[in-house]
């Protein structure tokens, strides 16, 4: 159960905050965990199964850290057990390396979100042994933590001292359920509307010949997956924002218009911000430490990219992305600092984004180098039959997925200050978001496709 199916939209979710609005704040945190435990059960009993366990093992690692803290070696094996186990989990589920440890797991089954509740596990267990935190001694709070429904699937990633205190501060009243519940359908707007229109026109262009395809096909291609790719992280980021907002928990900004930025190390600094946070603070910064000269420091931080590469995907592609990635923003530390055009800037950001988007992409790294050659014209066809037809039904879906994609619209309405458009736009808002809602819901009622584009995280 995703947070854009209507299972969850038209019945969990209402029912959820119902129960919680009614609980008394003692025993919130308490119902809060319970409803976190049935979102993993009706996603699936094993989940469930699945999510208890991980965090009851975390749970412990952490204890013993803290029980030995005043000896640095003998908690140091707590928490590389804890790490070991928390890393031996996300390969078994995400590459077949140990395929052998699934053998009475049903094939289907994938605990949705690993990818960021193992990072939170990692981050906890470190932040104790450096003793920048104490090991937490009730187990719902910890378990919340990890398995809080509104944060299981997309993060954010926080460390556990901002999440105490989110819930140290945490209000849930009428004003906050107003902005949650519209951040919440602007999330479910990006996935259902923008995410999978985006992915049919990838679609419609990967199922062309590799060898035929034509340059323009190829950029529009790339153009849609990386559109989709943004749409989707965003936007179900967006909805366990949204989520939070109505249990009155504010959750930090995962995306601010990365896509279309002016200078490369723009794009990195505004994509997945939790998630390059995280390896900043947990990779790239511990190695640094270790040296100071201007090239160590670059080579480390190319490869803290390869790790957050390997994270996206578990394979060379990934690896690649993110080393290309990193590669691009150190060139253009050394070599750009000549000051750009904003325009020049987006152009040159875009198509270097764009190409390293091709390894992420891919099916292989042949398809991958096969695709960029079809980008860079190595095929020698400019356009054909199809090229027309998509540009006939696509170019003004395209150019308005583009436009909410970066931050114009935003600051549209943030000049407008208290003219007549904030205030009319402050009137229909509420309406506005109610008829988005119904457009979701008819699109989700009728092909279903929402369900299929979230990458296995």
């Amino acid at each position: 159960m995703l947070y854009s199916s209507l299972l969850f939209i038209y019945g969990f979710l209402p029912l959820s905050l119902l129960i919680y609005i009614i609980t008394p704040e003692s025993l919130k945190k308490t119902v809060l965990f319970i409803l976190s435990m049935i979102f993993c059960a009706l996603n699936s009993l094993k989940f469930l199964e699945f999510m208890i366990i991980y965090t009851f093992i975390n749970y412990i690692a952490g204890a013993f850290i803290w029980i030995l803290r005043e000896k640095k070696a003998l908690s140091a094996v707590p928490m590389f057990m804890g790490i070991l186990f928390d890393v031996v989990m996300i390969f078994t589920f995400r590459t077949e390396s140990f395929a052998f440890l699934k053998k009475n797991i049903p094939e289907e089954f994938f605990p949705l979100g690993i990818s960021f509740f193992t990072l939170s596990a990692i981050g906890y267990l470190i932040d104790i042994y450096k003793r920048r935190i104490r090991a937490e001694r009730n187990f719902i709070k910890f378990g919340l933590y990890l398995m809080m429904f509104p944060k299981i699937i997309m993060g954010p990633i926080v460390s556990y001292n901002t999440f105490k205190r989110m819930f140290k501060s945490h209000k849930s009243d009428l004003s906050e359920m107003g902005i949650g519940f519209t951040i919440f359908v602007k999330g479910l707007v990006k996935k259902v509307v923008a995410a999978d229109t985006m992915y049919m026109l990838y679609t419609a262009v990967k199922n062309v010949d590799i060898w035929k395809m034509p340059f323009i096909n190829a950029w529009l291609g790339m153009t849609a997956y990386m559109l989709c790719l943004y749409f989707t992280l965003s936007g179900f980021a967006d909805m366990g924002t949204g989520i939070g907002y109505c249990f009155g928990f504010r959750f930090p900004q995962s995306f601010n218009y990365p896509v279309f930025s002016t200078k490369i190390r723009n794009f990195v600094s505004n994509w997945h911000i939790q998630i390059v946070s995280w390896f900043r603070r947990y990779v790239s910064k511990p190695l640094c430490k270790l040296g100071e000269s201007r090239f160590y420091r670059n080579v480390i931080y190319i490869m803290t990219w390869c790790v957050i590469g390997l994270w996206y995907r578990f394979d060379a592609n990934g690896l690649l992305w993110g080393c290309f990635i990193g590669l691009s923003v150190v060139v253009e530390k050394l070599f750009g600092r000549t000051k750009l055009l904003k325009a020049t800037g987006i152009i040159y950001t875009y198509a270097v984004i764009m190409i390293c988007a091709v390894f992420l992409s891919g099916e292989s790294i042949s398809y991958s180098f096969n695709y960029l050659l079809a980008m860079l014209g190595g095929n020698k066809i400019f356009a054909d039959s199809l090229t027309l037809y998509l540009l006939k039904y696509y170019t003004l879906l395209l150019l308005i997925c583009t436009y909410f994609s970066t931050n114009l619209f935003r600051n549209m309405v943030m000049r407008s200050g208290k003219t007549k458009l904030r205030m009319i736009m402050g009137i229909f808002s509420p309406i506005m978001t109610v008829f988005l809602l119904a457009i979701c819901t008819a699109l989700i009622s009728y092909n279903g496709i929402s369900e299929m584009i979230l990458m296995k995280l």
